[in-house]
């Protein structure tokens, strides 16, 4: 029986085809089983790490918030534990953003003692005019003063403003918003942000120089805060404790 080279050539690549097809459904098979072995692996492997709630007996202490959620703009709870007699104590500040620019304000009318027309609501119409002239011009997209970044930004207030040095309110001004910048700086979203809206004087020269000596005198501190959450919770206490020295001022008033 002889058969044209053409229909034998024909025949070989029929044969070849149903030979590939059988390989590569025998691939497949074997390939899908790979996947379910290591879906399954993964999903055990998966529950284990959720089951991981501590860590030798002690549970790790949230950075901000107390149920693990990011805090809202408008408002921020901190908690710590601190170790008392072998048994843990837990600290939880909750303090709100105008609550925080109240007790700032507060805390710089009484540092600064020789601005005797200084109102607490001074500081923080600058700190909000220059947050309103970024969100205008579109430098950033959302409010940078919240809760976390006035704690911030009292954290540099606190050790570089000197009430004996401040002798007027634009002395004030300009080094509460070269605290700003900073802040921004290293606490803000976006790569750079324009110095314009945090300048208060002609030249540049004074606040290059404050920026320098700020960042020499505080880099390990704002380092610090955002790496500790005791040191955070810590200096958010102090200036919700600001506050509190104004009602007493009142009260011993009356």
């Amino acid at each position: 029986m002889f058969i044209p080279a053409l229909t034998w050539k024909r025949l070989v690549a029929s044969t070849k085809k149903r030979g590939s097809k059988k390989s590569n459904g025998a691939l497949n098979n074997n390939y899908q089983k790979d996947v379910a072995h290591l879906n399954h692996e993964n999903v055990k492997k998966s529950v284990s790490c959720a089951n991981l709630s501590t860590y030798e007996g002690q549970t790790l202490p949230p950075l901000q918030g107390t149920d693990g959620k990011i805090p809202s703009v408008k408002s921020i709870t901190s908690s710590t534990n601190y170790p008392s007699d072998g048994s843990p104590k837990r600290v939880i500040v909750q303090a709100s953003t105008s609550e925080l620019l109240k007790c700032l304000g507060e805390f710089l009318c009484r540092r600064c003692y020789r601005l005797k027309h200084l109102s607490p609501t001074d500081p923080i119409l600058w700190l909000r005019s220059v947050d309103r002239s970024l969100l205008l011009q579109g430098w950033q997209d959302q409010a940078f003063v919240t809760p976390a970044n006035v704690v911030f930004v009292y954290l540099l207030c606190r050790d570089i403003i000197d009430g004996d040095l401040v002798a007027t309110e634009h002395d004030l001004q300009a080094t509460l918003l070269t605290c700003l910048y900073l802040s921004y700086s290293y606490m803000g979203n976006e790569i750079s942000y324009p110095l314009k809206p945090f300048l208060v004087e002609s030249g540049k020269e004074a606040f290059w120089d404050r920026c320098l000596r700020i960042i020499n005198t505080m880099s390990a501190k704002m380092l610090r805060i955002n790496a500790d959450p005791h040191f955070f919770t810590q200096v958010f206490a102090d200036l919700k404790n600001e506050g509190s020295h104004e009602d007493l001022s009142h009260t011993l008033d009356r």
